[in-house]
């Protein structure tokens, strides 16, 4: 088993900055491909950004030159800075990490951007 915590979210104006972080514990195997995922009220979860253990990196054509994922993977923990925040980008944020057959989602964490 899995478990995924995240971290980071909150209230910020447009322009803005957040970084969020996702650790995870558990039996985490050697390759994985970690990321992020958010869904918006009245929409289907859709993905941001996902990357895999050696670093290779996937990004939703919305979010390109604006998030930037990474992860430490010493530590099991994956990160999205998201620069330049748009309205748009308000949705519950959701850290996954799939490996082998298996997909884990962390509870989410909130990301509200309004002035």
């Amino acid at each position: 088993q899995v478990q995924l915590v995240e971290s980071g979210g909150g209230l910020v104006q447009p322009g803005g900055s957040l970084r969020l972080s996702c650790a995870a514990s558990g039996s985490i195997l050697r390759y994985n491909t970690m990321g992020w995922y958010r869904q918006a009220p009245g929409n289907e979860r859709e993905l941001v950004a996902t990357i895999t253990t050696v670093g290779s990196t996937n990004y939703a054509d919305s979010v390109k030159g604006r998030f930037t994922i990474s992860r430490d993977n010493a530590k099991n923990t994956v990160y999205l800075q998201m620069n330049s925040l748009r309205p748009e980008d308000t949705a519950v944020y959701y850290c996954n990490l799939n490996q082998v057959i298996y997909s884990y989602w962390g509870q989410g964490t909130q990301v509200t951007v309004s002035s």
